[in-house]
């Protein structure tokens, strides 16, 4: 008996795919047919993928060409499944020519053409656009425009900025063409919001009450009464509110949670981070689009700590800062915080360098993150014997701006379990934030 092998994202499962699947068949006796998991697909830089692994499996098990489906989730799997499965042939589309020719070591390898003219981008790019507008004058702006292209279907509507000192020229030229956030709605289906945090509130309101989701950075707002609001007017209008801190789409981000969980460090009694960077504080008036210390790094030194150790703090937090010579900005800024099973502190600097790292201790071992840990693309969990240790590598697209992009679109197509930063996260952030910023 032949075994013949293969695998694809088969994302909206088309005539294209099923083409290729039957010559695939025609190939041998028995088709194995590897579906890759979304998790292996981020890793690949391949973000957008519009549904589940469970449907895609579905979607496949149901042309009943698949002798047998299996799921795949590591790089070098190919090799271990041919082995596993004794597989004689390889095949896939000729798009790949030659990408896989290393496997002619274990078996055949045989490249398939495709259907031209039928792509699953071309499907979800048509089953829905979203016109996306900016609001804001940080760098970040430039950043969230560059890294819109990577996700299909994502439009860039336009731009409203107070000034366009820090916005790169595309920008600059569609901030042209708006003189205020209202002509900036009338044509967006959603806003990304990254100006000054006492600007939030009053233009999130503006876009709910305009009928467009809302994608913010983090600090939503700076009072609770503010964020109870505006959650409440996006429940009442079925519209998304979320809150923008990208490093809670970062994968690494995301497996270190999920090992903390599993007790791998065993019971976490101490979360520290630090965030930090340098800014010329020493000018007797600020640039207007400046963020202080708290609000600009505050949500996210402030995100693991809440994630980990859960938001029910005595209320005996302890802020130490460093002001500025005119005491209207703070240039360094530590927070303390007692948890009932637990400490934890963060330390945030505009006008300050320390190292950015990151560190979670617990009774049986310790995660560590080197500088910067928000843009983690690697940590190491460390044990009392260091033949234990073990160390996490996870590949970073767009210093995770491009998935919290995606998390955003897809909220909107109503995948609720894409939200990766609860309400109650939110709301502590701007207990912590608002009070000191």
């Amino acid at each position: 008996m032949t075994k013949v092998i293969t695998y694809g994202t088969y994302d909206f499962l088309h005539e294209g795919h099923i083409r290729l699947l039957k010559r695939a068949k025609e190939l041998g006796d028995y088709l194995i047919v590897g579906v890759t998991a979304e998790d292996f697909d981020m890793a690949r830089g391949k973000i957008n993928v519009g549904q589940s692994l469970m449907e895609r499996v579905e979607a496949i098990r149901q042309t009943g060409l698949a002798d047998r489906i299996i799921v795949e989730e590591y790089e070098g799997q190919k090799i271990d499944d041919i082995r596993r499965y004794e597989a004689d042939i390889f095949t896939v589309g000729s798009d790949w020519l030659g990408k896989f020719d290393y496997l002619n070591e274990y078996c055949k390898v045989v490249y398939l053409d495709r259907t031209e003219g039928i792509s699953s981008t071309d499907i979800r790019n048509n089953s829905q656009k979203l016109r996306i507008g900016l609001v804001g004058e940080t760098n970040i702006v430039n950043k969230f425009k560059n890294e819109c292209r990577y996700v299909n279907g994502i439009e860039i509507s336009g731009i409203y900025a107070s000034t366009l000192e820090s916005l790169d020229d595309d920008l600059k030229n569609l901030a042209m063409q708006c003189d205020s956030i209202e002509d900036l709605l009338v044509r967006s289906d959603a806003v990304y919001i990254a100006s000054k945090p006492s600007e939030h509130y009053s233009q999130v309101m503006t876009a709910l009450k305009a009928g467009v989701h809302v994608l913010c950075e983090s600090p939503i707002t700076l009072t609770i009464r503010q964020f109870e609001e505006v959650s409440r007017m996006a429940v009442d209008r079925n519209l998304v509110l979320m809150d923008g801190i990208k490093t809670a789409y970062s994968l690494a981000f995301n497996r270190m949670m999920l090992l903390i969980k599993s007790g791998v460090i065993g019971d976490v009694l101490s979360v520290d981070t630090t965030c930090t960077s340098l800014i010329d504080i020493n000018e007797k008036a600020l640039p207007s689009h400046i963020w202080n210390s708290i609000t600009a790094w505050g949500p996210t030194a402030l995100l693991p700590v809440f994630m980990i150790m859960g938001t029910d703090y005595s209320q005996a937090v302890r802020f130490s800062k460093r002001l500025n010579n005119n005491d209207d900005f703070d240039v360094f800024t530590k927070v303390s915080f007692i948890f009932e099973d637990g400490v934890a502190s963060i330390k945030v600097g505009q006008g300050v360098k320390s190292e950015g790292e990151m560190v979670v201790s617990g009774t049986k071992g310790y995660i560590y993150i080197p500088a910067p840990w928000w843009k983690t693309d690697y940590f190491e969990v460390r044990y009392e014997n260091p033949s234990d240790n073990k160390r996490y590598f996870y590949q970073l697209e767009g210093e995770g701006i491009r998935y919290e992009i995606l998390s955003f679109f897809n909220l909107i197509k109503g995948h609720r379990s894409y939200n990766r930063i609860s309400k109650e996260i939110s709301r502590q952030i701007i207990e912590i934030v608002g009070q000191d910023g």
